[in-house]
């Protein structure tokens, strides 16, 4: 260890500096490496001394670096590594809710809640984020239609604040609001009390079927998803003509325990959290595997293989729900390039715009074999919160694809004019006009960071470069 990050106590507080070193932080996307001063905070008084010590560049604290895009990354300045906090604190068994840090992933507290007979509220499609990380983008999944996102299930949090203030914030206050989708930008979370969703079981029951196209798609998703409290479609970006939008539709629910074969393995231990694991994809992957041709074989054969019509198949929670967390660095395959992920919402009542904006991405052949629709139901309420009734696709697309940063300035230009929004927590280039558009709440977010944070001692590459 150099001298440099030998931990020092603080005289001011008693408290000991932070581990630092100089180091790159880049998204999920791997698409725009920064160098920044990586600070790993393990008690909340260090995290305290490494806010005051941030600089005149700021700081933003950072989880387990799954936001695709620049929303934990800040140039020249301090990122805060908060996945040494990571204790959870308190479950309540019988009411369902636990206080835990903000460092803790939800891969931890699906390990120490499921046994319980409690699972966590909202999952997106990795369980490698943390509860700090899941509340900054207040992350949707799968439920959104039934249960919303992240954040509508926290019931407290503790936030340190710009002036060193550790503040408990609750649902209903103008601070929630804001920190709830905030990306971090008003101060760093160290703890949160979250309410728990109850099962009998570890396995899903799934249905799953195909849709020949997107308005089959559509029409089913519209008529039966009331009956499932998770569905989600894979859609084929690559098919044309009467087949553009075709998909295989996943749509599922805990199983209950008299779902679970008698004498079988998950009935002797039907709360087990069972997990697999392949090897990693390789660090030398060659830029433009995943080309159209690739990509449009594994479309076709994942929708041929998709069963036409099934019901209640047992899963595992993480088959059902994190499938990619089983192959370890998973974002390598698209080579040193990296990837851009994008995701919009558009609202009840403006499905032309979805089926313009699908057609726009079959024309183009554009090789993305991870392009997935759901539905979203009522709005969340952090000023910043992505989600709004309607329709929302997310697609992965290689970053050195030609005309790739062009045609998504198209779909953002369509997305804002159907009075939709683009997805920060994933975001690596929208163009900052567009955002007030996106986001109506957006002056408010900015005057009260300017209130409670006069300094900017919170910012990020994402905050530069959106102007937030």
């Amino acid at each position: 260890m150099s001298a440099d990050t030998v931990p020092e106590t603080d005289r001011g507080t008693g408290a000991h500096r932070p581990d630092a070193d100089w180091g790159t932080v880049t998204g999920w996307g791997r698409t725009a490496p920064t160098g920044a001063l990586l600070v790993r905070p393990r008690t909340y008084e260090e995290a305290a001394v490494a806010v005051r010590d941030c600089g005149a560049r700021g700081g933003i604290a950072r989880g387990l670096g799954r936001a695709y895009g620049d929303a934990a990354q800040n140039a020249g300045g301090a990122v805060l590594d908060m996945t040494a906090l990571d204790r959870v604190h308190a479950i309540d068994a019988d009411g369902g809710t636990v206080l835990c840090d903000a460092g803790v992933s939800l891969h931890r507290l699906m390990e120490v809640l499921l046994p319980l007979g409690w699972f966590v509220p909202v999952t997106p499609g990795t369980r490698y984020v943390t509860v700090g990380g899941a509340v900054g983008a207040d992350i949707h999944g799968k439920n959104h239609h039934v249960s919303g996102s992240f954040a509508r299930h926290v019931l407290s949090l503790e936030l340190l604040t710009a002036d060193g203030t550790v503040r408990t914030v609750v649902p209903g206050t103008p601070l929630f609001d804001a920190t709830a989708g905030g990306m971090g930008l008003t101060g760093v979370i160290l703890t949160a009390t979250l309410r728990l969703q109850p099962v009998e079981t570890s396995l899903m029951s799934v249905d799953t079927e195909r849709a020949t196209d997107l308005d089959d798609l559509m029409a089913r998703l519209t008529a039966t998803d009331h009956r499932y409290r998770y569905s989600v479609a894979w859609i084929d970006l690559l098919a044309r003509g009467r087949a553009t939008g075709r998909a295989v539709l996943t749509r599922g629910d805990h199983a209950p325990l008299d779902a679970l074969p008698a004498r079988s393995r998950a009935r002797r231990a039907p709360l087990a959290f069972r997990t697999s694991r392949l090897p990693a994809a390789p660090d030398l992957v060659p830029d433009g595997l995943l080309g159209r041709t690739t990509v449009g074989l594994f479309n076709e054969v994942w929708y041929r293989k998709a069963p036409r019509f099934s019901r209640g198949r047992l899963q595992r929670i993480s088959t059902f729900f994190h499938p990619l967390d089983g192959v370890p660095h998973w974002n390598r395959v698209y080579g040193r390039g990296g990837f851009v992920q994008y995701q919009f919402v558009v609202g009840t009542g403006r499905e032309e715009a979805l089926r313009r904006i699908v057609r726009r991405l079959s024309a183009r052949r554009c090789p993305s074999f991870l392009a997935v629709l759901k539905r979203f139901g009522e709005a969340d309420p952090g000023w910043l919160s992505f989600p709004v009734p309607g329709w929302t696709l997310a697609l992965d697309v290689p970053a050195g694809l030609p005309g790739l940063g062009a045609l998504l300035d198209e779909l953002d230009e369509e997305v804002a004019g159907a009075g939709g929004r683009v997805y920060l927590a994933k975001d690596s280039r929208l163009r900052p006009d567009l955002l007030a558009s996106m986001y109506p709440r957006l002056d408010d977010f900015r005057a009260l960071r300017a209130e409670l944070d006069p300094r900017g001692v919170f910012v990020s590459d994402l905050a530069r470069r959106l102007a937030l």
